[in-house]
């Protein structure tokens, strides 16, 4: 089964064919960042018409990259949901004027899903073993961050949240504080490589520290607030040297990604989870990939650490996870709708081992 995957829910425009669920034929994406790097974050209107003016050959690329037709496909996946909503529009149309020409089935899919497909993209082994599960989705990235907990039977369960800022943001918002450009988070990583993240004492939310207990109803989630308040106090009229810059930055860097190991390892603990996956866009970042590797082989976890290829949004993941929705029949109408949340319900993960009792 060849699957279209369409994303274009911030500011890349995606597209991948992907063969049965994990076959990536082709994925290719057009990126915005120098386009939005002037304003320091995205501009939804001004990322929808890039999306209008990049779908076309973006997609013809991917087609002809492949190998294949748009004859020969099964169906097309397009990101529907959560995202900037003039983003998803664009795609969202583009993509239902496909299938309405080609006469082929369309399923909206699931962005924030789709980044924990992503992680199996090349690993299908895991997913059809039973002793993977249940499996612990630690999802980071600029819009997300959230610990999931998904079922042999597909039912998942959201054990904690942001409470404010995603850590991403968090990430993109220390760069502007200090100047460092846009995206923050890469500039970050790579400066941190060469400071001390033990020299200045950043606040580490949610996790019992100050003498504070944490409220049971918060003991999964996370605050990232207060850490970007303590840097801008720490930074707010002193000139930096390099030296300073570097430390500062590696021990931000560090506060906020020691909080995601701590909470992860609490919940794969306390839930019993046999199997971790890191995604999502900031599970690029070195300091986390090494750390939570660390913390799980302490404990005897294994961990599934999404490829940098996939991390960031791709179609492949897109495309990847439409087939596991048309193998079980699920389409969507051409009225499929947009939305710019995550909805509170996850509904079932259509690629777990006994997903629909199958």
């Amino acid at each position: 089964m060849f699957v279209l995957g369409i994303e274009s829910s911030c500011d890349e425009t995606a597209a991948a064919v992907v063969r049965d669920g994990h076959e990536v034929l082709s994925s290719v994406i057009s990126s915005q960042i120098k386009l939005h790097a002037a304003y320091g974050g995205v501009i939804p209107e001004l990322a929808a018409r890039e999306h209008l003016k990049n779908l076309q050959p973006v997609v013809t690329t991917a087609l002809r990259e492949s190998g294949h037709t748009i004859d020969e496909l099964s169906g097309i996946a397009v990101t529907s949901h959560p995202g900037l909503i003039p983003a998803l529009l664009v795609g969202n149309a583009y993509a239902k004027g496909l299938a309405a020409a080609s006469g082929l089935p369309i399923v909206g899919i699931n962005h924030f899903q789709g980044h924990i497909y992503g992680a199996f993209l090349d690993h299908p082994d895991y997913l059809a073993d039973e002793a993977n599960y249940p499996i612990l989705g630690v999802v980071v990235s600029g819009g997300h961050t959230a610990l999931v907990l998904i079922e042999q039977d597909g039912h998942a369960k959201v054990l904690g949240t942001t409470l404010d800022d995603a850590a991403g943001e968090a990430l993109d918002k220390a760069a502007k504080i200090l100047s460092l450009g846009y995206p923050g988070g890469p500039i970050i990583d790579r400066l941190a490589r060469e400071g001390d993240p033990h020299r200045y004492d950043f606040p580490k939310g949610l996790v019992g520290g100050g003498g504070k207990p944490i409220p049971p109803e918060h003991r999964y989630d996370f605050s990232f607030s207060g850490v970007k308040t303590s840097l801008l106090y720490q930074v707010q009229g002193r000139e930096l040297s390099e030296k300073d810059l570097r430390d500062v930055v590696a021990s931000y860097q560090a506060a906020v990604m020691d909080v995601l190991v701590t909470k992860a390892m609490a919940a794969a603990r306390d839930n019993q989870a046999r199997l971790i996956c890191l995604c999502g866009g900031v599970a690029c970042n070195s300091y986390l990939r090494q750390h939570m590797e660390e913390a799980c082989k302490k404990v005897g976890k294994p961990l599934l650490l999404t490829p940098p290829k996939y991390c960031t949004d791709n179609a492949a993941m897109i495309g990847g996870l439409g087939y596991h929705y048309f193998r079980h029949g699920l389409t969507d109408n051409l009225d499929l709708p947009v939305g710019a949340r995550l909805p509170p319900d996850l509904g079932l993960f259509p690629f777990a081992k006994h997903a629909f009792l199958e």
